[in-house]
């Protein structure tokens, strides 16, 4: 079934436009409650957690939610601004139904989304999202008043999760001696990243931690590491911390103000499981750098490529029986820790390498050389059929010929505006240049030609 609504991701869009509009996230708390009290055993009624990021339409969003399973005659827990591992979690430490996150992840503070967990804090999956768009196409209802489901707050959500991140770190290690920058993007981690890193014995300089509603991974997080570079510099500190608006994200920087990304991360905690000989392969994206594939082979691990997104990366690393994978955008699930991409726990896990090494993050992370990539996105009208255009695919051979076994090339629709990525990595920068350029002109030669 084609999905209307639900994206990778759950459903994401500006706010007060379609589908993120008061009325519709009514009708989709309804039909989720719908779907859940189907799911029901014997006379249980069925209980959801919903947890939000700090936007402002985010109060807005959680009370249409709250309506909407209320009439369906579905209990809410409530725990407010939390990060969606957070809410992940809790989902299956309070046994409940299901989880729902209010949250556009590293977007701006003018969008807004809603993405769901099922009771074992995982994805929810795909036959459960299509019974919901199936839902969404009959007509809103309410139960009787006696069978209408309550709300309650949960007031401990932050401490639980505190404690649960913490119990991912190694019980023979602590962060004592060293000077962590936590960027909190604004965003939904801010009351509670902090005090993970500074329990567990680090000196914490929390910044981007007062959210207003609006400031929400403006200038400052995992998508905009000037930020987290300057505080590094200002504080003198060893290492930084940077998450993203929810909490999922990740990336972290050296005491010299050095940025690592999701494959540079990735690799250090590969390396730690592979001196301890717990790890079989590591899950990765079209886009995740051929350097970190060729150097896991070099350690004997294995390596697979899922599409980009982490719902492809966690379905591929359940197939594969793997506990790591991620994206280089800083999404690292380690699924021996969490059942999805938390960017507090994988913090935790590269400062455990530091830790165990007695080495820092530069030394550690800088064993890995990453290829140049150069990324143009070409536009297209839409319905263009670029995989079926026989000049582009002639291009886009001679391409992969010119590199041969320097580099690698990707052609790649974006899901989410009417442009084609293309995508050029090789050992070396000038040529990935040329090489993305003139395969670039090709296609745009071809979309004017068609236009």
């Amino acid at each position: 079934m084609s999905r209307k609504y639900f994206g990778t991701d759950g459903v994401r869009g500006r706010v007060g436009e379609a589908p993120i509009t008061p009325e519709f996230v009514l009708r989709l708390g309804f039909a989720a409650g719908e779907v859940l009290a189907r799911a029901r055993s014997g006379d249980e009624r069925p209980n959801v957690l919903i947890g939000k990021d700090t936007r402002i339409s985010g109060y807005m969003l959680e009370a249409a939610l709250e309506s909407g399973f209320s009439a369906a005659g579905v209990d809410v827990m409530l725990c407010g601004p939390m990060p969606t591992p957070a809410v992940a979690y809790l989902t299956r430490a309070l046994r409940l139904s299901a989880g729902i996150v209010i949250s556009a992840s590293h977007n701006p503070y003018p969008d807004n989304g809603i993405k769901f967990f099922s009771a074992d804090g995982g994805k929810l999956p795909d036959a459960v999202e299509e019974a919901i768009e199936a839902a969404l196409e009959r007509p809103l209802a309410c139960r009787g008043a006696a069978d209408l489901g309550k709300a309650f707050r949960v007031d401990d959500a932050g401490g639980r999760y505190i404690e649960f991140c913490k119990s991912t770190y190694p019980n023979s290690l602590d962060l004592r001696g060293l000077r962590i920058v936590v960027d909190c993007a604004h965003g939904a981690g801010y009351h509670v990243a902090p005090h993970v890193f500074h329990e567990l014995g680090a000196d914490v300089v929390a910044v981007a931690d007062e959210p207003d509603g609006f400031n929400i991974n403006d200038k400052v997080g995992a998508t905009h590491p000037e930020s987290l570079v300057a505080a590094v510099r200002q504080h003198r500190a060893d290492v930084g911390v940077a998450l993203d608006g929810d909490g999922d994200r990740l990336l972290m920087a050296d005491g010299s103000g050095a940025t690592y990304d999701g494959d540079q991360l990735l690799y250090v905690i590969a390396c730690r499981r592979a001196r301890a000989r717990r790890i079989a392969g590591v899950v990765g994206t079209l886009m995740t750098n051929l350097a970190l594939e060729r150097a896991l082979g070099a350690l004997g691990i294995g390596f697979a490529r899922a599409k980009v997104g982490d719902r492809y990366v966690l379905e591929l690393m359940h197939e594969r029986a793997w506990d790591l994978g991620g994206e280089n955008s800083g999404h690292i699930i380690c699924l021996d820790r969490h059942t999805t991409g938390d960017g507090i726990v994988s913090a935790l896990q590269v400062l455990a390498a530091i830790r165990e090494e007695g080495k820092d993050l530069a030394e550690l992370a800088g064993r890995l050389r990453l290829f140049p990539q150069k990324l143009v996105n070409v536009r297209i009208a839409r319905g263009f059929d670029w995989q079926r255009n026989a000049r582009i695919e002639h291009a886009r051979v001679a391409a992969e010929q010119r590199l041969g076994e320097r580099g690698r090339v990707l052609l790649r629709a974006s899901g989410t505006e009417p442009v084609l990525r293309v995508m050029v990595e090789g050992e070396e920068e000038a040529e990935v240049v040329a090489v993305a350029g003139e395969l670039a002109a090709s296609v745009e030669q071809e979309v004017a030609a068609a236009a």
